[in-house]
């Protein structure tokens, strides 16, 4: 008897993985992974393409979910369709082939702050071909859903991040995706960020430099590259008007102050 089994991976690619900094594989390709809108005038379109890189069709549909962090910095989601007109909301693209999926702000056009979204693309789950129950007697179907983040700030708004705190923490920092290995603690540095401007900031666009001083008294700068940053904090976005909280895998401070600037 055939015994048909559709296993959901989600890929958090999009709003998840780029605040976090995740990276996992996929089986279809979205791009750019992040889109910065104004809620009035021309920048108030964006367009995100959509490759399929498997052999076979892939069906897919877009959702749009509006997305905030609570106190702990997790991701709060609801659905935010209305805010947004897509353009085309769902299709399928043969082997190899490209989609354009035009997005159009229809919110407020005069937003107080910054709002963030993920645009969720869905592979649909398709139909198995026909007879193949007379060869398989299961069948695993994966279909993946990849995220991209999209802000809409108003027109002529700007951040203004500040560190409020850095110190030494041991965490443990998360699994990859898909692994089911956890990792071993260390003690590395938490730092909180805080924005009073109106628009979001895409902190790992800077350079970080840390100063202290090491376990034995002695002074201690890192500097921390875009490309460190995006490996561990993804995009570091910092929401307008609020906070958030980093931990990077920087080791050797003692727990004496630690000084946070940022520079290009």
């Amino acid at each position: 008897m055939l015994v048909t089994l559709r296993r959901r991976f989600t890929a958090i690619l999009g709003a998840i993985a780029l605040i976090a900094g995740l990276s996992p594989a996929s089986a279809m390709r979205v791009s750019p992974m992040v889109a910065e809108m104004e809620s009035s005038g021309s920048g108030a379109v964006a367009r995100i393409e959509v490759q399929n890189i498997n052999q076979s069709n892939l069906a897919f549909e877009t959702r749009v979910y509006r997305m905030t962090l609570d106190d702990a910095g997790s991701i709060v989601e609801e659905p935010a369709d209305e805010d947004f007109l897509v353009f085309p909301p769902q299709g399928v693209l043969a082997a190899g082939a490209r989609q354009v999926v035009r997005l159009q702000w229809v919110g407020a056009p005069d937003i107080a702050a910054s709002q963030a979204y993920y645009v969720s693309i869905n592979q649909l789950p398709v139909a198995f071909t026909p007879g193949a129950e007379d060869n398989v007697a299961a069948q695993v179907q994966v279909v993946y859903n990849m995220r991209a983040l999209v802000v809409v700030a108003p027109p002529g708004a700007s951040p203004n991040v500040t560190a409020t705190s850095a110190r030494v923490a041991t965490y443990t920092p998360p699994s990859p995706p898909g692994s089911t290995e956890v990792a071993a603690p260390i003690r590395g540095v938490e730092v909180t960020l805080a924005n009073t401007g109106r628009r979001h900031a895409m902190m790992s666009g800077f350079n970080w430099r840390l100063e202290g001083t090491d376990t034995a008294g002695q002074p201690l700068r890192i500097d921390v590259s875009t490309e460190e940053l995006n490996r561990a904090v993804g995009t570091g976005y910092v929401p307008a008007l609020g906070e958030r909280t980093f931990r990077l895998p920087v080791l050797g401070f003692s727990d004496g102050p630690i000084k946070l600037t940022f520079f290009q």
